[in-house]
């Protein structure tokens, strides 16, 4: 019996362990989840929003924080958000500023990029500047597209975006993203970059917006948020 007593108060003490471990990441969970960066720090915060998030309370998201939106419009040649143009209407009604995201497709030329973009986003100098999130690499292309050809048609979807909206793009870039292509520091133009709760370095120099929580729950909303602020 004098044996048995050492490991049954090491199973006790491992299932505290794991009681422990199971109550922090649930703790954890929901404070990542609930996080808002300090508005004394970060005066300026906004949201992306898009057909995924579902109905949207702008009033609720407006209460929450928010200063401006980002619009899903656009992807690759030829998908256009479904929900865009409600949403485009709904958020100028609550007296957001605006602005429109096009999920850039390595794979697809930039003309045809640019003339989807420029089909579903309106002329409209009270917009913010475009911007173009930069996500996907070229490995799945059924066309090989080298890293040399990805900049070029990138920077000729930049320019013809541009042209339309008369500012200057945002590059919404992820950690793969620049990883692969370098963007960031071979473009010259303002970044977005993403990182939970932690403020991003990836881009190699200073960022213009961050997506500070990806998932961020309101109770108003059917979806979680991906909430953004913008550089002090």
């Amino acid at each position: 019996m004098a044996r048995k007593a050492p490991r049954a108060w090491r199973l006790r003490l491992a299932g505290a362990a794991l009681l422990i471990a199971i109550v922090g990441g649930i703790i954890g969970w929901w404070y990542l989840r609930h996080w808002q960066p300090e508005r004394t720090v970060w005066p300026m915060q906004g949201a992306e929003i898009g057909s995924e998030d579902g109905v949207v309370d702008w009033k609720a998201l407006k209460s929450a924080g928010a200063d401006f939106v980002y619009l899903d419009a656009s992807a690759s040649a030829f998908a256009r958000d479904p929900a865009f143009v409600e949403n485009f209407e709904a958020a100028r009604a609550a007296k957001l500023q605006l602005g429109a995201v096009h999920r850039y497709d390595p794979c697809q030329p930039a003309d045809k990029q640019s003339a989807n973009f420029v089909t579903v986003v309106p002329r409209d100098a009270a917009l913010l500047p475009p911007a173009i999130e930069l996500d996907q690499l070229a490995d799945d292309c059924p066309v090989k597209v080298s890293d040399a050809a990805v900049e070029s048609e990138l920077m000729t979807f930049i320019n013809q975006i541009e042209t339309h909206t008369g500012k200057a793009a945002l590059l919404k870039v992820t950690d793969r993203f620049e990883k692969r292509y370098h963007v960031a520091t071979a473009i010259d133009r303002n970044l977005w970059l993403v990182r939970d709760r932690f403020q991003p370095n990836y881009g190699g120099r200073p960022w213009t917006l961050w997506t500070a929580n990806a998932k961020l729950d309101m109770q108003a909303e059917e979806e979680p948020v991906r909430w953004i602020v913008v550089q002090p």
